[in-house]
């Protein structure tokens, strides 16, 4: 099934019938999609109202260079800032994990978004994309972290996605851009990289994104395109039983497949559940490259689905939320005095 990308901050007329495919299990908005927080929620109910109460809502809100909605909502601070706060706070750095991802998520889900596309699990070990994404080059810091913001979104009642698994921090190419091969052994991806998506996993979270970079100690093609990944990796070793997700199919990287269809074939068939198709001008393709195949069960797609939700009204007469904002935001004030 896919998640589509839409062009503007409505609905257009060609759009409405991507939305009522059946294979089209929902939407993944950018910036493009995002005037201001009344616009959202209007966004997020003509999307239901078009396609059905079911269809889920996503964005990339991580915080720092990617937080897609940014006027009216809390300005985050990159996850490399919790990062440095462990070092000299471990304590600190976990509380304050946890309040970032429940701000995060609790002002997704009061204007309507079930899930934002976090948090990034990746060691900060140079790679041109994740950068200041990343919270820590540590895998035990980032694991600690990491479990502790996956807790701060369960709690606001929004569902994890670690990204991007096996780990995207120790290749510097950035995959938007060119194809990445990281060249190391196996066993040392296994005792760094796949330890935060391992102690993740095992405390329970819903989702996981795949890497468009090449780790040939284990396959010759992109981790998103492996079954070995995938399958005797994520499932059977690590025993993940949740939504397996692509990387956007647009990507130059994800380009070792062929055409756009042929991304889309070779991701569902490696066994990703979801194919991320974010621009507009691949979706009619993507969603013709799926006519023929089954749609994902629902009660599999319902678990990205958000849950408990407060209202803008209510968070903003919450003095918790007050809180947390503060110490939040003070993350980035510190860095600019320091």
């Amino acid at each position: 099934m896919l998640l589509i990308g839409l062009a503007g901050t409505s609905v257009a007329a060609r759009e409405r019938a991507w939305l009522t495919a059946p294979n089209v299990a929902g939407v993944i908005l950018f910036a493009r999609n995002y005037a201001d927080r009344d616009q959202l929620m209007a966004l997020c109910a003509s999307i239901r109202a078009i396609g059905g109460d079911d269809k889920l809502i996503a964005v990339d809100q991580e915080g720092g260079p990617v937080q897609r909605f940014r006027a009216g909502f809390t300005r985050l601070p990159a996850l490399a800032r919790i990062g440095a706060v462990y070092d000299r706070a471990p304590d600190e750095a976990v509380r304050l994990a946890e309040e970032h991802a429940w701000l995060m998520a609790s002002e997704l889900r009061a204007s309507g978004v079930d899930f934002s596309f976090a948090p990034v699990v990746d060691l900060a070990r140079g790679n041109a994309a994740i950068g200041v994404r990343a919270f820590h080059a540590d895998p035990a810091v980032t694991a600690d972290l990491a479990a502790a913001y996956v807790r701060g979104m369960h709690l606001a009642g929004m569902a994890a996605v670690l990204k991007h698994f096996p780990g995207h921090g120790s290749v510097a190419v950035d995959t938007h851009k060119a194809q990445a091969v990281d060249p190391r052994p196996l066993a040392e991806i296994r005792r760094d990289d796949l330890r935060p998506f391992a102690e993740c996993i095992a405390t329970h979270v819903e989702a996981v994104m795949l890497a468009h970079v090449i780790y040939p100690a284990l396959d010759a093609v992109p981790a998103g395109f492996s079954r070995r990944w995938i399958h005797d990796v994520l499932r059977d070793e690590l025993g993940f039983t949740g939504i397996a997700i692509s990387d956007d199919i647009s990507m130059v990287a994800a380009g070792v497949a062929g055409a756009v269809a042929a991304r889309v074939h070779g991701h569902l068939d490696a066994g990703c559940d979801l194919v991320l198709a974010c621009f507009p001008d691949v979706v009619p393709d993507a969603i013709a490259a799926v006519a023929d195949r089954a749609p994902l069960a629902a009660e599999r797609l319902a678990t990205l689905r958000g849950t408990v939700a407060a209202t803008w009204a209510g968070l903003q007469d919450n003095p918790q939320r007050d809180r947390f904002v503060a110490r939040i935001t003070a993350l980035d004030a510190d860095q600019d005095h320091a």
